[in-house]
């Protein structure tokens, strides 16, 4: 029996955090993984980057413990 995955109405991002989600006991957690696949699912949702606080930015990269993601180089 062949199972075709594309026809899932959930993006396997989603179902990614869905499991962590269920394996974590923190609750904190929990809401940060149900945040992050609300915002898989609704794209257009404005989300504020280093170019919409620039002070702040500048202020948190001038730290001597501050590392940039891969993805912001």
């Amino acid at each position: 029996m062949t199972v075709d995955l594309s026809r899932m109405d959930t993006p396997l991002p989603v179902l990614t955090l869905q499991l962590a989600a269920i394996r974590t006991t923190s609750v904190s957690a929990k809401c940060a993984f149900a945040l992050d696949a609300w915002l898989i699912q609704h794209p257009e949702v404005p989300v504020a980057t280093d170019a919409d606080y620039p002070a702040w930015a500048a202020a948190l990269a001038a730290r001597p413990t501050y590392h940039r993601t891969k993805e912001a180089s």
